[in-house]
């Protein structure tokens, strides 16, 4: 009866075991490559670029991004850079530059480590508008939201970039000068000469000559005018030689009729 009841009792034992076996090794193979959470973690690197896992908080203008242990699929990561305090640019807009990296190259075997590296990328910022720390330099946060992710999907990290210069801030500064000097530097010059000289000659009692000569010389052109034809400007004769002949021939007439007359008295007497 005894034997019998210890017999029971390990039965009982070895079946409770096989069913915690059972148990643990479906919970495994249920897990499949991909298992259930927020898989995956970043590293900040610096130059010189490898893909061993070690986060460098401090990096040049220059960097890189890495990605460890995220799952398989067609899976993205949505990268999100912020400027952070204590170096931050004006207004509520803080963001520098978003990026959207493939992950899901394989699953998430390896982990953190560098057979788990699912991708790597270079990024340069722009601090444009930002006073980076006199020793520090600039003040970035790092957001990564990865797809696949079973609950929170978020990781992120704070860095320093250094070495980096901000772009200058545009400054406009009106000043409009106007210095005009107008010079109008002109000498017109007009010589006119006009010469007339009038000769008369009278030769005997009905004898006129008349010559005159006009000439006009302006800067930049010539002109002459000579009234009086080609004859050399001499005037045709309208003296009084056509009345002296008839005055005489008259003179002659009353002579002879005063000497008929005289006759004819005589005559009669």
């Amino acid at each position: 009866m005894v034997v019998t009841q210890r017999s029971k009792l390990m039965v009982i034992a070895v079946a409770v075991f096989l069913t915690a076996m059972v148990t643990f090794l479906a919970g495994l193979a249920s897990a499949g490559p991909n298992p259930p959470g927020n898989n995956g973690t970043i590293k900040l690197d610096d130059t010189p670029f490898d893909d061993a896992p070690n986060n460098e908080p401090h990096v040049g203008c220059v960097f890189q991004v890495d990605f460890y242990g995220y799952d398989q699929g067609d899976l993205d990561a949505q990268v999100t850079f912020e400027a952070h305090p204590p170096t931050l640019r004006a207004g509520e807009d803080q963001v520098l530059l978003t990026d959207t990296v493939f992950i899901g190259e394989d699953d998430n075997s390896g982990g953190g480590s560098q057979a788990g590296l699912d991708a790597s990328q270079t990024y340069t910022l722009d601090f444009t508008g930002i006073t980076p720390h006199p020793v520090q330099g600039f003040h970035v946060k790092v957001t990564i939201n990865a797809e696949g992710s079973q609950g929170a999907d978020v990781k992120h990290k704070v860095f320093w970039v250094t070495g980096c210069a901000p772009a200058p801030t545009t400054t406009t500064t009106g000043a409009t000068s106007t210095s005009g000097v107008t010079s109008t530097s002109g000498a017109t010059t007009t010589s006119a000469a006009t010469s007339t000289s009038e000769i008369t000659t009278t030769s005997g009692p009905t004898t006129t000559a008349k010559e005159t000569t006009s000439s006009t010389s302006e800067v930049g052109g010539s002109s002459s005018s000579a009234p009086g034809g080609s004859g050399g400007g001499v005037l045709p004769f309208t003296g009084a030689g056509g009345t002296m002949p008839l005055l005489l021939v008259g003179l002659v007439l009353a002579g002879l009729g005063g000497a008929s007359l005289l006759a004819t008295r005589r005559s009669r007497t």
